[in-house]
């Protein structure tokens, strides 16, 4: 009976051929998901919402990967939907994970954020926030 069990079980705690092959296949999707994937907001100066009786001087906007800066915009529209930043919207050459637009000094008003970037995979995401220059509601 011991010839049989040497013979026709195996000890289950050897990864074999098959095995290493699938955990190297599931490592390599992870990490490929985890690298090909959109990059979203991470948090923005002003914060969404925002209201304050002092204009800002830049609208920043933090995301939680790298993007492409050539196919990357921001631009800050007033109420009356016309176009009030310094038009040099960018992302931060230091650091991929930002994008900046400067500001004139801006009225007391109601403004939209419109961002739209792209991940270095090539996948578009945009969004767009408000914010607020006067006396808090």
């Amino acid at each position: 009976m011991a010839s049989w069990v040497h013979k026709h079980c195996h000890d289950n705690r050897s990864w074999g051929p098959w095995g290493i092959a699938t955990a190297l296949t599931t490592g390599l999707l992870v990490a490929a998901t985890a690298a090909w994937s959109h990059v979203f907001p991470d948090h923005s100066e002003p914060r969404v919402g925002w209201t304050s009786n002092t204009p800002p001087a830049q609208v920043r906007i933090w995301f939680d990967g790298v993007m492409e800066p050539s196919f990357s915009t921001i631009t800050v529209m007033n109420a009356d939907k016309r176009r009030v930043d310094a038009g040099d919207g960018r992302v931060n050459p230091s650091d991929h994970t930002l994008l900046e637009v400067s500001l004139p000094s801006l009225p007391p008003g109601k403004y939209r954020v419109f961002w739209s970037v792209v991940a270095h995979d090539g996948h578009r995401t945009e969004g767009d926030f408000p914010f607020s220059i006067g006396p808090s509601p």
